[in-house]
């Protein structure tokens, strides 16, 4: 099982963040939505929030060819393009993304696991 992880602001308004909660909601999200992750391998998508930054963390079979990052709306079907036009008037890229990018993937630099097992083989 992988993980993979991403950063996005959320516009910095509180309205705006209270709705896009709510349009996270069993009840609100699209089922195209749930349904298109896992047709493309995600076994688990969760979202942090802090502040108006996004942390979203992808729990994925190690697959060759799946894709781990939220679909551009030119490779999704209809549904799923009209829902990441409506996330969109919510979020805010990164300072530091490239022109066009939403999601952007988060470096590890610390694993205690892999530390204790380093230590621990010297």
């Amino acid at each position: 099982m992988h993980r993979t992880y991403f950063a996005l602001d959320l516009r910095d308004d509180p309205e705006l963040i209270a709705a896009y909660e709510r349009w996270h909601r069993p009840e609100h999200i699209w089922p195209e939505v749930t349904l298109g992750l896992r047709a493309r391998g995600v076994i688990e998508l969760e979202l942090f929030r802090c502040g108006n930054r996004l942390l979203q963390v992808l729990r994925h079979e190690p697959v060759a060819g799946v894709q781990t990052s939220p679909a551009p709306p030119e490779l999704s079907n209809n549904r799923l393009a009209e829902w990441e036009r409506l996330m969109w008037q919510f979020q805010a890229p990164l300072p530091f993304a490239q022109p066009g990018e939403k999601w952007v993937p988060m470096q590890r630099i610390f694993s205690l696991q892999e530390t204790l097992r380093a230590r621990a083989a010297l």
